[in-house]
């Protein structure tokens, strides 16, 4: 990846996006892509459009989410002790004794999730019962409500400290993965369409949208009012290549492997098979995954608005989603956004993507 690339996913994952409140990695991501664009506009909720090849046809929708898992202020009790609910899926059990910041108006506000030494635990092999979001307070280091209601505020969004590293090689790790590697991928994929000077006759919109970690709702809202003849999402997806995951009920996916494509409802069949063509054409290997429902990502708002828009999944293996410690790879990330450039360029003026019946 090249180092301009890197420090931009770097940025992006560094840059605290909770749901609800993604305005700062949305600036980040504006003012990366600004440069490869025609035009860039935001909506009223936050949702972010760049724009290549305005005005041709059909209208391609590259689609990532913006946001990440976090918690908000719920409580403060008379000692100043907070205490939060969650912005998406976050897991209590592992956000004790982590570092976090506060997002207040007045400016960010360092705390640690507490957590009871195991001296002092009632059980006596000093080990807790499951953990509950209730359960976890937050120590910002003051000692009354008075005192904390002077620097947070009831609704104020959290999100723990950690930060983008170099594990080794090709694989890094970072807290924010899920899924500012999506709004990287569109946005690259832009990079890649302007300076090749890619002869398109579809409109390309890339699109950073908003909290889809707690309820798809930025894909509804830019989805209907783009209202795109085909979209591409691209989101994270489980690795299954470490101890403990069972295999059988939850496939075969690998870091390293290449980005793997989902076959199943919301996964239009003639989109897949054109991300396969493309990928086979590029020389990418690609992984498979199956859905029995629901994808659990933005496909799932985007395929049924308006009728039904044409959509596909392309997803990144990750490691240990929805914890400070999410791993990927970085040459599977990078054949995203060649994969969306050479679907982009195949597309015939006016082609439409229909099931053959």
């Amino acid at each position: 990846m090249n180092k301009h690339s890197l420090k931009f996913l770097e940025t992006l994952v560094n840059t605290p996006s909770p749901s609800g409140h993604e305005s700062r990695g949305l600036r980040v991501w504006l003012d990366y892509v600004n440069q490869f664009a025609d035009e860039t506009y935001s909506d009223s909720y936050g949702n972010c459009v760049a724009v290549l090849n305005k005005g041709g046809g059909p209208r391609l929708m590259l689609a990532g989410h913006a946001d990440e898992i976090g918690m908000t202020v719920n409580y403060i009790d008379d000692q100043g002790y907070v205490y939060v609910r969650k912005l998406g899926g976050t897991n209590p059990a592992i956000t004790k004794a982590q570092r976090l910041t506060i997002h207040s108006s007045k400016g960010p506000v360092t705390g640690v999730v507490g957590s009871v030494a195991p001296h002092l635990m009632k059980s006596d092999n000093g080990m807790s019962g499951s953990t509950k979001i209730q359960d976890l307070f937050v120590d910002i280091g003051v000692n009354s409500r008075k005192a904390a209601e002077k620097l947070i505020r009831i609704g104020d969004p959290i999100t723990l400290n950690d930060k983008f590293e170099i594990l080794r090689d090709d694989l890094v790790i970072a807290r924010a993965f899920d899924n500012r590697v999506g709004t990287w991928a569109v946005a690259e994929t832009l990079r890649l369409l302007k300076t090749n000077k890619a002869k398109l006759n579809v409109e390309v919109c890339a699109v950073a949208n908003t909290m889809e970690e707690v309820g798809l709702f930025g894909a509804r809202q830019i989805a209907y009012s783009l209202h795109p003849e085909v979209a591409l999402v691209m989101d994270v997806t489980h690795a299954t290549d470490y101890p403990t995951v069972d295999k059988r009920q939850h496939g075969d996916i690998k870091v390293g492997k290449g980005p793997t494509v989902t076959h199943g409802n919301c996964n239009h069949p003639e989109v897949i098979k054109r991300i396969e063509q493309v990928a086979k054409r590029l020389k990418i290997n690609i992984q498979h995954e199956a859905i029995s429902a629901t994808s659990g990502t933005d496909t799932d708002a985007i395929f049924w608005t308006r009728g039904g828009i044409p959509s596909g999944l392309i997803s990144l293996p990750n490691r240990y989603m929805h914890s400070p410690v999410e791993v990927v790879s970085t040459k599977d990330l990078e054949q995203i956004p060649q994969i969306m450039a050479g679907f982009a360029k195949s597309i015939k003026r006016g082609e439409q993507f229909k099931v053959k019946i």
